[in-house]
């Protein structure tokens, strides 16, 4: 039987553990938006600021697996590379040792759009960046809208779901009490 002091300690334990999933989720990735035809700038650094440039190595991948740059023990490697990325994808090689391998892209399509991995290997560090791509302004008109919906959304859906997990421990602790 369960008793009201493990029925609360489970019920803590499940808000804790669905609360921790929703915060690595949005902490893990960051998200930029860019307009068709522009640049974008991908950040990655890493929390080394002062290394080797023979010891750095940096890989961009596109959607998981599409080759966009490579940086191997300090030098820019686009042997590999995408040919969607060829004279498009750069990076800022005089910024290395301080841990900095943000990711310009030019010229960019709506195939751009996606998720971007950051994986600096000798810390084993990864960083995802999910790019946006969006009309040009003067094409389309912003839809503001559509941001707060996708705020919104995720926020009633916790509220929703503490309301039910208050409801069950309320009625867990009014038959525990008519005992």
């Amino acid at each position: 039987e369960v008793t009201k002091g493990t029925f609360s300690l489970i019920l803590f334990y499940c808000f804790i553990s669905v609360f921790a999933v929703l915060i690595n989720k949005v902490g893990l990735q960051v998200t930029v938006e860019a307009v068709i035809g522009g640049s974008v700038v991908l950040p990655c650094s890493s929390a080394e600021h002062h290394l080797k440039l023979q010891d750095i190595n940096v890989h961009w991948r596109h959607n998981g697996s599409i080759i966009v740059y490579d940086v191997v023990e300090g030098k820019d490697s686009i042997a590999e590379q995408d040919q969607r990325y060829k004279n498009r994808a750069e990076t800022f090689t005089k910024v290395y040792e301080g841990g900095n391998f943000s990711l310009k892209i030019t010229s960019l399509t709506h195939a751009d759009a996606g998720q971007y991995i950051c994986h600096i290997t000798n810390s084993d560090e990864l960083q995802i960046v999910q790019l946006v791509i969006k009309e040009n302004e003067q094409e389309k008109p912003d839809n503001e809208g559509s941001t707060l919906y996708w705020v919104f959304i995720p926020v009633v859906l916790i509220a929703l779901l503490i309301a039910f997990i208050i409801c069950l421990w309320k009625k867990k602790r009014r038959m525990q009490d008519d005992d």
